[in-house]
Protein backbone atom coordinates (compact mmCIF):
# COMPACT_ATOMS: atom_id res chain seq x y z
CA UNK A 1 0.00 0.00 0.00
CA UNK A 2 1.30 3.16 -0.97
CA UNK A 3 0.74 6.74 -0.36
CA UNK A 4 1.06 9.00 -3.17
CA UNK A 5 1.01 12.45 -3.76
CA UNK A 6 0.40 14.55 -7.08
CA UNK A 7 1.54 17.68 -7.78
CA UNK A 8 0.39 19.51 -10.97
CA UNK A 9 -1.50 22.68 -11.62
CA UNK A 10 -2.46 25.66 -13.39
CA UNK A 11 -4.16 24.51 -16.24
CA UNK A 12 -5.47 21.44 -18.18
CA UNK A 13 -2.52 20.48 -19.16
CA UNK A 14 -0.96 19.30 -16.00
CA UNK A 15 -4.40 18.54 -14.37
CA UNK A 16 -5.58 16.08 -16.84
CA UNK A 17 -1.94 13.93 -16.94
CA UNK A 18 -2.63 14.23 -13.04
CA UNK A 19 -6.04 13.01 -13.17
CA UNK A 20 -5.35 9.99 -15.46
CA UNK A 21 -2.42 8.82 -13.17
CA UNK A 22 -3.95 9.35 -9.93
CA UNK A 23 -6.90 6.78 -12.08
CA UNK A 24 -4.78 3.89 -12.82
CA UNK A 25 -2.60 4.41 -9.48
CA UNK A 26 -6.18 3.61 -7.86
CA UNK A 27 -6.63 0.17 -9.91
CA UNK A 28 -3.40 -0.86 -9.36
CA UNK A 29 -3.70 -0.44 -5.56
CA UNK A 30 -6.41 -0.03 -4.38
CA UNK A 31 -5.42 -0.27 -0.50
CA UNK A 32 -3.39 2.91 -1.19
CA UNK A 33 -3.95 6.29 -0.73
CA UNK A 34 -3.62 8.99 -3.35
CA UNK A 35 -3.66 12.98 -3.53
CA UNK A 36 -2.63 16.21 -4.92
CA UNK A 37 -1.16 19.74 -4.53
CA UNK A 38 -1.84 22.47 -6.20
CA UNK A 39 -2.55 26.03 -5.87
CA UNK A 40 -5.64 28.43 -4.87
CA UNK A 41 -4.91 30.58 -8.85
CA UNK A 42 -5.48 26.67 -11.02
CA UNK A 43 -7.61 24.66 -12.59
CA UNK A 44 -7.18 22.10 -10.06
CA UNK A 45 -9.27 23.64 -7.24
CA UNK A 46 -12.34 22.94 -9.30
CA UNK A 47 -11.03 19.48 -11.32
CA UNK A 48 -9.11 17.13 -8.82
CA UNK A 49 -11.71 17.33 -6.24
CA UNK A 50 -14.59 16.60 -8.96
CA UNK A 51 -12.15 13.29 -9.92
CA UNK A 52 -12.64 12.26 -6.25
CA UNK A 53 -9.23 13.48 -4.93
CA UNK A 54 -8.13 15.30 -2.06
CA UNK A 55 -6.48 18.33 -2.59
CA UNK A 56 -3.86 20.63 -0.59
CA UNK A 57 -3.26 23.95 -1.50
CA UNK A 58 0.54 25.66 -1.54
CA UNK A 59 1.10 29.24 -2.20
CA UNK A 60 1.92 29.50 -5.97
CA UNK A 61 5.52 31.00 -6.31
CA UNK A 62 5.45 32.32 -10.58
CA UNK A 63 9.43 32.88 -11.97
CA UNK A 64 9.44 36.16 -13.76
CA UNK A 65 10.46 36.35 -17.21
CA UNK A 66 11.83 39.32 -16.93
CA UNK A 67 14.15 40.98 -14.35
CA UNK A 68 11.20 43.12 -11.94
CA UNK A 69 11.29 43.90 -8.49
CA UNK A 70 8.87 40.58 -7.84
CA UNK A 71 11.77 38.33 -8.54
CA UNK A 72 13.53 39.56 -5.18
CA UNK A 73 10.76 38.16 -3.66
CA UNK A 74 10.77 35.12 -4.98
CA UNK A 75 13.50 33.11 -2.27
CA UNK A 76 11.09 34.26 0.52
CA UNK A 77 8.26 33.38 -1.41
CA UNK A 78 8.98 29.64 -2.15
CA UNK A 79 10.82 29.11 0.59
CA UNK A 80 7.17 29.49 2.36
CA UNK A 81 5.89 27.64 -0.23
CA UNK A 82 8.32 24.78 0.42
CA UNK A 83 7.73 24.49 4.33
CA UNK A 84 3.97 24.53 3.85
CA UNK A 85 4.27 21.57 1.04
CA UNK A 86 6.76 19.63 3.69
CA UNK A 87 3.97 20.40 6.03
CA UNK A 88 1.77 18.18 3.59
CA UNK A 89 3.91 15.33 2.43
CA UNK A 90 4.05 14.63 5.94
CA UNK A 91 0.35 14.68 7.28
CA UNK A 92 0.48 12.41 3.70
CA UNK A 93 3.03 10.21 4.98
CA UNK A 94 4.31 10.41 1.32
CA UNK A 95 6.41 7.45 0.21
CA UNK A 96 6.55 9.02 -3.57
CA UNK A 97 5.96 12.18 -5.14
CA UNK A 98 5.22 12.69 -8.82
CA UNK A 99 5.31 16.11 -10.33
CA UNK A 100 3.76 17.34 -13.66
CA UNK A 101 5.00 21.15 -13.76
CA UNK A 102 3.85 23.94 -12.97
CA UNK A 103 3.85 26.62 -10.31
CA UNK A 104 3.28 24.60 -7.54
CA UNK A 105 5.63 21.29 -8.28
CA UNK A 106 8.88 23.55 -7.59
CA UNK A 107 7.96 23.80 -3.94
CA UNK A 108 6.97 19.99 -3.62
CA UNK A 109 10.11 19.06 -5.71
CA UNK A 110 11.84 21.17 -3.19
CA UNK A 111 10.15 19.93 0.10
CA UNK A 112 10.19 15.90 -1.14
CA UNK A 113 14.04 16.12 -1.40
CA UNK A 114 14.57 17.59 1.86
CA UNK A 115 12.47 15.02 3.34
CA UNK A 116 14.39 12.18 0.99
CA UNK A 117 11.08 11.32 -0.36
CA UNK A 118 11.12 9.50 -3.91
CA UNK A 119 10.77 12.10 -7.04
CA UNK A 120 9.05 10.73 -10.73
CA UNK A 121 8.61 13.45 -12.71
CA UNK A 122 6.62 13.34 -16.30
CA UNK A 123 6.99 16.20 -18.95
CA UNK A 124 4.47 16.76 -21.08
CA UNK A 125 6.01 19.15 -23.43
CA UNK A 126 8.71 18.77 -25.57
CA UNK A 127 10.27 21.75 -23.81
CA UNK A 128 10.57 21.01 -20.55
CA UNK A 129 9.21 23.53 -17.55
CA UNK A 130 11.89 25.30 -15.38
CA UNK A 131 10.65 23.43 -12.55
CA UNK A 132 11.29 19.47 -14.55
CA UNK A 133 13.99 20.82 -15.46
CA UNK A 134 15.73 21.74 -12.17
CA UNK A 135 13.89 18.59 -10.39
CA UNK A 136 14.97 16.23 -12.93
CA UNK A 137 18.81 16.06 -10.98
CA UNK A 138 17.23 14.95 -8.11
CA UNK A 139 15.72 11.74 -9.82
CA UNK A 140 16.67 8.81 -11.91
CA UNK A 141 13.19 8.59 -12.74
CA UNK A 142 11.85 11.19 -15.49
CA UNK A 143 9.57 10.52 -18.06
CA UNK A 144 8.21 12.18 -21.09
CA UNK A 145 5.00 12.69 -23.26
CA UNK A 146 7.08 13.10 -26.62
CA UNK A 147 10.72 11.52 -27.80
CA UNK A 148 13.49 13.51 -27.81
CA UNK A 149 12.44 15.66 -25.18
CA UNK A 150 15.98 17.42 -23.92
CA UNK A 151 15.48 16.38 -20.23
CA UNK A 152 18.75 14.08 -18.62
CA UNK A 153 17.94 10.65 -18.33
CA UNK A 154 14.86 11.09 -19.65
CA UNK A 155 12.55 7.64 -21.26
CA UNK A 156 10.09 8.71 -23.82
CA UNK A 157 6.58 7.26 -22.30
CA UNK A 158 3.91 8.96 -23.76
CA UNK A 159 1.10 11.36 -22.30
CA UNK A 160 -1.01 9.77 -19.39
CA UNK A 161 -4.94 10.09 -20.79
CA UNK A 162 -7.63 9.65 -18.83
CA UNK A 163 -9.62 6.10 -19.76
CA UNK A 164 -12.97 8.16 -20.81
CA UNK A 165 -10.87 9.54 -23.74
CA UNK A 166 -8.05 6.54 -24.33
CA UNK A 167 -11.01 4.22 -24.61
CA UNK A 168 -13.44 6.23 -26.90
CA UNK A 169 -15.18 5.04 -29.77
CA UNK A 170 -15.73 8.07 -31.34
CA UNK A 171 -18.08 6.31 -34.24
CA UNK A 172 -20.09 4.69 -31.34
CA UNK A 173 -20.20 7.88 -29.08
CA UNK A 174 -20.79 10.44 -32.16
CA UNK A 175 -24.93 10.53 -32.35
CA UNK A 176 -25.13 10.80 -27.96
CA UNK A 177 -22.35 13.29 -27.95
CA UNK A 178 -24.33 15.83 -30.80
CA UNK A 179 -27.10 15.36 -28.74
CA UNK A 180 -25.79 16.61 -25.71
CA UNK A 181 -24.19 19.32 -27.38
CA UNK A 182 -27.48 20.27 -29.65
CA UNK A 183 -26.13 19.74 -32.73
CA UNK A 184 -27.65 18.12 -35.85
CA UNK A 185 -26.76 13.86 -35.94
CA UNK A 186 -25.52 14.80 -39.50
CA UNK A 187 -22.95 16.74 -41.51
CA UNK A 188 -19.70 17.91 -40.43
CA UNK A 189 -18.84 19.31 -36.86
CA UNK A 190 -16.14 21.59 -36.61
CA UNK A 191 -14.99 21.77 -32.17
CA UNK A 192 -12.58 25.01 -31.70
CA UNK A 193 -11.31 25.05 -28.44
CA UNK A 194 -8.43 27.29 -27.21
CA UNK A 195 -8.17 24.90 -24.02
CA UNK A 196 -9.22 25.36 -20.48
CA UNK A 197 -8.75 29.45 -21.17
CA UNK A 198 -9.80 30.02 -23.65
CA UNK A 199 -7.31 31.72 -27.49
CA UNK A 200 -8.35 34.99 -28.06
CA UNK A 201 -7.12 34.66 -31.46
CA UNK A 202 -9.29 31.89 -31.88
CA UNK A 203 -11.86 33.05 -30.86
CA UNK A 204 -11.58 36.15 -32.78
CA UNK A 205 -10.92 34.51 -36.09
CA UNK A 206 -13.54 32.13 -35.69
CA UNK A 207 -16.78 35.34 -34.64
CA UNK A 208 -15.17 36.62 -37.96
CA UNK A 209 -15.62 33.09 -40.08
CA UNK A 210 -18.55 31.65 -38.36
CA UNK A 211 -21.33 32.55 -41.15
CA UNK A 212 -19.03 31.41 -43.55
CA UNK A 213 -19.19 28.12 -42.12
CA UNK A 214 -22.23 27.56 -40.71
CA UNK A 215 -23.22 28.78 -45.16
CA UNK A 216 -21.28 25.94 -46.39
CA UNK A 217 -22.94 23.38 -44.20
CA UNK A 218 -20.14 23.27 -40.94
CA UNK A 219 -22.00 23.36 -37.07
CA UNK A 220 -19.25 24.56 -34.95
CA UNK A 221 -19.14 23.89 -30.83
CA UNK A 222 -17.46 26.59 -29.89
CA UNK A 223 -15.09 26.42 -26.42
CA UNK A 224 -14.69 29.60 -25.86
CA UNK A 225 -13.08 29.54 -21.98
CA UNK A 226 -14.85 30.94 -18.65
CA UNK A 227 -13.73 34.18 -18.90
CA UNK A 228 -14.19 35.16 -22.80
CA UNK A 229 -17.91 33.68 -22.05
CA UNK A 230 -20.00 36.73 -22.34
CA UNK A 231 -23.61 37.20 -22.44
CA UNK A 232 -23.47 38.62 -26.16
CA UNK A 233 -22.38 35.27 -27.21
CA UNK A 234 -25.25 33.05 -27.99
CA UNK A 235 -26.09 30.29 -30.04
CA UNK A 236 -27.36 30.15 -33.60
CA UNK A 237 -29.13 28.30 -36.37
CA UNK A 238 -28.56 28.93 -39.45
CA UNK A 239 -31.71 28.40 -42.30
CA UNK A 240 -29.28 25.02 -44.05
CA UNK A 241 -29.38 23.36 -40.63
CA UNK A 242 -26.04 24.09 -39.80
CA UNK A 243 -25.63 24.91 -36.01
CA UNK A 244 -23.30 27.01 -33.61
CA UNK A 245 -23.22 26.07 -30.11
CA UNK A 246 -21.00 28.15 -27.85
CA UNK A 247 -20.05 26.79 -24.57
CA UNK A 248 -17.31 28.09 -21.74
CA UNK A 249 -15.86 24.86 -20.82
CA UNK A 250 -16.42 21.00 -21.26
CA UNK A 251 -15.90 19.04 -18.27
CA UNK A 252 -15.69 16.00 -20.38
CA UNK A 253 -13.77 16.70 -23.62
CA UNK A 254 -14.21 12.95 -24.79
CA UNK A 255 -17.45 13.81 -25.77
CA UNK A 256 -17.03 16.41 -27.44
CA UNK A 257 -14.46 14.79 -29.69
CA UNK A 258 -16.57 12.07 -30.24
CA UNK A 259 -19.34 15.06 -31.35
CA UNK A 260 -16.80 16.37 -34.03
CA UNK A 261 -15.24 15.44 -37.32
CA UNK A 262 -11.98 18.25 -36.94
CA UNK A 263 -10.85 20.27 -34.12
CA UNK A 264 -9.05 23.82 -34.50
CA UNK A 265 -7.09 24.78 -31.08
CA UNK A 266 -3.70 25.16 -29.74
CA UNK A 267 -1.41 22.30 -29.28
CA UNK A 268 -0.50 22.05 -25.77
CA UNK A 269 0.28 18.35 -25.32
CA UNK A 270 -2.78 17.42 -24.05
CA UNK A 271 -4.79 18.62 -27.56
CA UNK A 272 -2.28 16.84 -29.60
CA UNK A 273 -1.61 13.54 -27.38
CA UNK A 274 -5.85 13.48 -26.83
CA UNK A 275 -6.90 14.13 -30.55
CA UNK A 276 -4.13 11.60 -32.12
CA UNK A 277 -5.46 9.03 -29.85
CA UNK A 278 -9.30 9.21 -30.28
CA UNK A 279 -8.27 9.77 -34.48
CA UNK A 280 -9.62 13.50 -34.34
CA UNK A 281 -8.02 15.14 -37.27
CA UNK A 282 -6.90 18.33 -35.84
CA UNK A 283 -5.61 21.89 -37.42
CA UNK A 284 -2.99 23.60 -34.45
CA UNK A 285 -2.77 26.95 -33.85
CA UNK A 286 0.73 26.70 -31.19
CA UNK A 287 0.36 29.78 -28.99
CA UNK A 288 3.35 32.13 -29.70
CA UNK A 289 4.60 32.89 -26.40
CA UNK A 290 6.43 30.48 -23.66
CA UNK A 291 9.68 28.37 -25.02
CA UNK A 292 8.10 27.60 -27.86
CA UNK A 293 6.79 23.95 -26.63
CA UNK A 294 3.45 24.35 -28.60
CA UNK A 295 5.41 23.99 -31.93
CA UNK A 296 7.30 21.37 -31.41
CA UNK A 297 4.45 19.51 -29.42
CA UNK A 298 2.83 19.73 -32.88
CA UNK A 299 5.78 18.48 -35.06
CA UNK A 300 5.20 14.49 -34.63
CA UNK A 301 2.00 14.45 -35.66
CA UNK A 302 1.90 16.88 -37.97
CA UNK A 303 4.52 15.05 -39.70
CA UNK A 304 3.01 12.25 -39.56
CA UNK A 305 0.18 13.54 -41.24
CA UNK A 306 -2.18 13.43 -38.96
CA UNK A 307 -2.65 17.20 -38.36
CA UNK A 308 -1.91 20.56 -39.84
CA UNK A 309 -0.27 23.76 -38.59
CA UNK A 310 -1.52 27.32 -38.92
CA UNK A 311 1.07 29.91 -37.57
CA UNK A 312 -0.91 31.95 -35.00
CA UNK A 313 0.14 35.46 -36.67
CA UNK A 314 -1.07 33.80 -39.96
CA UNK A 315 -4.70 32.88 -38.35
CA UNK A 316 -7.73 35.34 -39.89
CA UNK A 317 -11.37 34.82 -40.62
CA UNK A 318 -10.77 33.62 -44.19
CA UNK A 319 -8.10 31.32 -43.07
CA UNK A 320 -9.44 29.32 -40.55
CA UNK A 321 -12.84 28.83 -42.85
CA UNK A 322 -10.62 28.21 -46.05
CA UNK A 323 -8.36 25.48 -44.18
CA UNK A 324 -11.44 23.74 -42.31
CA UNK A 325 -13.99 23.77 -44.64
CA UNK A 326 -11.33 22.71 -47.34
CA UNK A 327 -10.45 19.42 -44.80
CA UNK A 328 -14.20 18.73 -43.73
CA UNK A 329 -15.25 18.63 -47.34
CA UNK A 330 -12.57 15.68 -48.10
CA UNK A 331 -14.01 12.97 -46.05
CA UNK A 332 -10.95 10.77 -47.40
CA UNK A 333 -8.22 13.22 -46.24
CA UNK A 334 -10.04 13.15 -43.13
CA UNK A 335 -9.76 9.46 -42.71
CA UNK A 336 -5.95 9.00 -43.49
CA UNK A 337 -5.41 11.78 -40.82
CA UNK A 338 -7.76 10.28 -38.32
CA UNK A 339 -5.87 6.61 -38.74
CA UNK A 340 -1.92 8.36 -39.10
CA UNK A 341 -3.15 10.04 -35.46
CA UNK A 342 -4.14 7.03 -33.62
CA UNK A 343 -0.85 5.08 -34.73
CA UNK A 344 1.01 7.02 -33.43
CA UNK A 345 0.82 8.05 -29.94
CA UNK A 346 0.50 4.81 -26.63
CA UNK A 347 -2.83 4.32 -25.22
CA UNK A 348 -1.39 2.91 -22.37
CA UNK A 349 0.78 5.77 -20.85
CA UNK A 350 -1.24 5.90 -17.69
CA UNK A 351 -0.72 2.15 -15.90
CA UNK A 352 2.99 3.13 -17.27
CA UNK A 353 3.60 5.73 -15.47
CA UNK A 354 1.90 4.61 -12.54
CA UNK A 355 3.83 1.34 -12.45
CA UNK A 356 6.91 3.42 -12.25
CA UNK A 357 5.52 5.20 -9.62
CA UNK A 358 4.54 2.34 -6.87
CA UNK A 359 7.98 0.91 -8.13
CA UNK A 360 9.56 4.17 -6.43
CA UNK A 361 7.66 3.96 -3.43
CA UNK A 362 8.82 0.55 -3.08
CA UNK A 363 4.98 -0.21 -2.88
CA UNK A 364 4.91 -3.12 -5.88
CA UNK A 365 3.29 -5.87 -3.55
CA UNK A 366 2.30 -3.42 -0.83
CA UNK A 367 4.10 -2.15 1.96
Amino acid sequence: MAHVVLAGGGSAGHTSPLIATAQALVELDPQGTVSAVGTERGLETTVVPAAGLELDLVPPVPLPRRPTPDLLRVPHRLAGAVGRAATVLRQRRADVVVGFGGYVAMPVYLAARRLRTPIVIHEQNAVPGLANRVASRFTRDVFTSFPGTPLAGARYLGLPVRRQISRLDRAAARAGARAAFDLPADGPVLLVSGGSQGARSINTALAGARERLLAAGVSVLHVLGRANMTPDIQPADHPGGARYRPVAYVEAMEQAYAAADLMVGRSGAGTVVETAMVGLPGVFVPLPHGNGEQERNADPLVAAGGAVVVPDAELSPDRLAEVATALLTDPGRLSAMSAAGRDLVPADAAERLAEHVLAAAGSAGGR
